[in-house]
């Protein structure tokens, strides 16, 4: 999916909301551990539940590997399912990968040749050559993680060296050298407020993706104030406070009826 195909479904959704799926078999519905496959049949649920009101899912890869062979076919399942069913949608996978250039190539393989996902998150702390096997694949995005939301992001993003440069904004400046804003995205956490600002000085045409908003505590106003530009240029994800709404035989209606609430405080 394209830089303008996103921004169309964003226009005719009238959303940029992102549904993050941290599927956590600990966290699921009682009920649904009686089926074959539990944390698929949650996710198919939520998606049904949600894909109206929504423009992208981010399945967090962690929540999947935690559970071995069983958890990444689910996560292969949910991928497939959204592929056949809702074509519309974009797909992340929130690995947060990054090593040495053949390494990096292995895991693009993975994301975009086997599991055919459009984006995949990848950390910039070992510089180009561990993100550039990534942006061989002309269709697909790297999301860069630049400021995120966790309170350890102060201990090295916000750094400054000797000129006043922070840490997040090299990230962003140097980047920009390895790929155009229709193939690289960057992380920005939502609980950053009016660091938004900083961000697009350097990085005005670039979408944004958002966590931190619901569960986290990060304002979707604020977000919208400071981050948002002419192509909206923002994937906002909420997770918890979606897919963990109910946890209940309800829980696919009170997901819905959480994220038709963020998608109308969107349009």
């Amino acid at each position: 999916m394209n830089k303008q195909q996103l921004f169309e479904n964003i226009q005719k959704k009238q959303s940029f909301l992102c549904v993050g799926l941290d599927t956590d078999i600990k966290k699921i519905p009682p009920h649904l551990l009686q089926e074959e496959d539990p944390i698929f049949a949650f996710n198919k649920a939520i998606i049904d539940a949600t894909a109206d009101y929504c423009i992208a899912y981010k399945p967090n890869l962690a929540f999947y590997e935690s559970l071995g062979t069983k958890g990444l076919l689910a996560f292969e399942k949910t991928v497939a399912y959204l592929r056949e069913n809702y074509p519309d949608q974009f797909i992340i996978a929130d690995a947060k990968r990054g090593d040495i250039g053949n390494t990096s190539e292995m895991y693009a393989r993975s994301f975009f040749d086997y599991m055919h996902v459009d984006a995949v998150t990848v950390a910039p702390y070992m510089g180009e050559d561990s993100v550039k096997p990534f942006l061989i694949y002309p269709e697909a995005w790297v999301i860069l993680l630049a400021l995120t939301s966790n309170k350890g992001s102060h201990d090295f993003q916000l750094t400054e060296d000797a000129q006043g440069e922070r840490l997040f904004e090299k990230v962003l400046r140097k980047s920009q050298e390895w790929a155009s804003d229709e193939q690289m995205m960057y992380v920005v956490g939502a609980t950053q407020g009016r660091m938004f600002e900083d961000i697009r000085k350097i990085v005005p045409n670039h979408f944004l993706l958002v966590p931190g908003v619901g569960a986290q505590g990060g304002s979707l106003a604020e977000v919208v104030k400071y981050g948002m530009n002419d192509h909206c240029g923002l994937i906002v994800n909420s997770s918890r406070a979606i897919i963990y709404a109910d946890k209940t035989e309800n829980f696919a209606q009170a997901a819905r009826d959480a994220a038709k609430a963020v998608q109308e405080e969107m349009a």
